[in-house]
């Protein structure tokens, strides 16, 4: 694998907003997310592929500006977004071997991935890392990959599915089918605030078993797959004693990998823990 090309796509549209608010739950997930887009070929015929992402992407950017810009902290302490349109980095790579050589996909080898999905280097914490970086791997076969790296605080899953098919539509030079919306003031904190009930899932918890000195050590990556049989020994399991009646899917598989979680950082027997899931709002918003 070896990097051939690479590109900083500033947005050339006109920028009104100079500084992109993000709302408090924005704050909480300001994590990177990693994700490879696999397109296969027969027969060698992509070699315009790779222009005409880069093209699409240059354009689709005047829709989606804040992703040329940076992120940064505001006076108040928040995470916002500078529209500087210093560029979203795009960058063409090459690989000595054919496609099918990466292995499954849907349990991508996490050095694999490091591979497809570019790292900027010397990058210390998320304000260095551009809201959009994205790589196209080219393979001796013809297929290629599109590895992206977004950070979670400008978009949710959904959201940054919009994205892709947003580029996409432009690649095909078609009109976007759900153009975006970007203004997230709706999500602003009243002013004064008005407290309605208490958010435990934010209270700090104490590090009594101090495993955050784990994090010193090397990670390791392993990708498991539950297949339904799996799955159903899993719930059997967890009901054999007789004390639940019932027990869902997602329940026990949670439970399960929690369980794991809690003895790989060694946590104490009174350590407090808490596990939290995301759901999608849009359908409970009454705006």
């Amino acid at each position: 694998m070896k990097i051939i090309a690479f590109y900083q796509f500033q947005n050339f549209g006109s920028l009104i907003i100079l500084l992109h608010f993000l709302s408090n739950l924005d704050q909480n997930i300001a994590v990177t997310v990693r994700t490879i887009y696999c397109f296969k070929s027969d027969t060698r015929g992509n070699e315009e592929a790779v222009e005409v992402i880069k093209n699409a992407l240059s354009t689709v950017l005047v829709h989606y500006y804040p992703l040329a810009g940076r992120l940064t902290i505001s006076s108040e302490g928040k995470l916002i977004v500078d529209c500087t349109g210093e560029g979203a980095v795009f960058v063409e790579a090459e690989a000595n071997c054919g496609i099918e050589e990466i292995g499954d996909i849907t349990k991508p080898d996490p050095v694999t991935l490091g591979k497809l999905v570019y790292d900027i280097p010397g990058a210390k914490n998320i304000l260095e890392i551009p809201p959009l970086v994205a790589q196209v791997t080219k393979f001796k076969c013809g297929g290629f990959v599109l590895g992206l790296c977004m950070n979670h605080c400008m978009f949710d899953g959904l959201g940054a599915m919009e994205f892709v098919n947003s580029w996409g539509e432009t690649a095909r030079g078609l009109p976007l089918k759900v153009p975006p919306f970007l203004d997230r003031s709706i999500l602003k904190a009243r002013n004064p605030p008005k407290i309605e009930s208490l958010h435990h899932e934010f209270a700090e918890i104490q590090d009594i078993s101090d495993t955050s000195k784990l994090y010193e050590e090397e990670m390791l990556y392993r990708s498991f797959c539950f297949d339904p049989e799996k799955l159903q020994h899993l719930k059997e399991k967890v009901m054999a004693d007789g004390v639940l009646k019932k027990c869902t899917t997602f329940e026990s598989l949670s439970a399960f990998v929690w369980k794991s979680r809690t003895q790989a950082l060694r946590m104490k027997p009174n350590q407090k823990t808490k596990l939290l899931f995301a759901v999608d709002g849009r359908p409970r918003f009454e705006p």
